[in-house]
């Protein structure tokens, strides 16, 4: 898919219209790509440096965007493809993820240990949760129950499980490596943490709450996608 011009894209997201979101770290947009024809639909704005990542609410109609540098997170409305509001987070931030329900986004402070709550109906930071060390990804889990967190410390790397009733730890894990993104199966009993210093996968069973072998890979694994099988 032609950009045009060197953008960087980093996060490429389908929506529930059927179109492409693609992150454009050096345009300071989401480009809006129809998957048929390959093309530039639009270029929406998020008025930051560093467009990360980003997370589409499930009625398709916002996109958050985590902008790396800028410590912030743009709030863009889909429909009209115009930027609704800027939140400012921290001096850093870091990847951002989405409760299912879309009324809870969340990023990660890289100066502080802890992970910024925003409500997506006043598009306000309505809490904080607090950890012990650096926050770099998370994901909620299906049921809205858990956010599991992702950390990287300078000495230890661990996975946290976070209440989101009560916005406190109840599990925590030592990690193999650096982490880097986290995946949940769509059916919510399994959860996979990509650790790229080591080349694993953690494996994380959330019926029992026991870390099973990990997936032995190479240094240097990071993203990681769902897909059905095909028979």
């Amino acid at each position: 898919m032609d950009l045009g011009k060197p953008v960087r894209p980093h996060r490429a997201q389908l929506g529930p219209d059927g179109l492409l979101y693609v992150t454009a770290e050096l345009d300071n947009a989401v480009a809006v790509i129809d998957p048929a024809t390959q093309k530039v639909l639009a270029k929406i704005p998020t008025d930051q440096p560093q467009t990360h990542m980003l997370v589409l609410t499930p009625d398709g109609q916002r996109a958050y965007t985590a902008n790396v540098s800028a410590g912030s997170v743009s709030v863009l409305d889909l429909k009209t493809r115009k930027l609704i509001t800027v939140i400012p987070v921290a001096k850093t931030v870091q990847r951002i993820s989405i409760s299912p329900d879309g009324r809870r986004v969340f990023t990660h402070d890289r100066e502080s240990p802890r992970v910024a709550v925003i409500d997506t109906a006043s598009n306000k930071i309505s809490d904080w949760i607090a950890l012990p060390e650096m926050a770099y990804a998370s994901t909620p889990t299906p049921d809205g129950r858990w956010l599991l967190v992702a950390t990287n410390g300078s000495d230890r790397h661990r996975l946290y499980a976070v209440d989101l009733q009560t916005l406190k730890i109840v599990h925590s894990f030592d990690l193999p490596g650096i982490p880097l993104e986290l995946l949940v199966r769509p059916g919510g009993d399994v959860a996979y943490v990509s650790c790229i210093q080591a080349g694993k996968i953690a494996v994380l069973d959330l019926h029992s709450w026991q870390l099973e072998e990990p997936i032995t890979l190479s240094r240097g694994v990071d993203g990681l996608a769902w897909t059905t099988a095909v028979q």
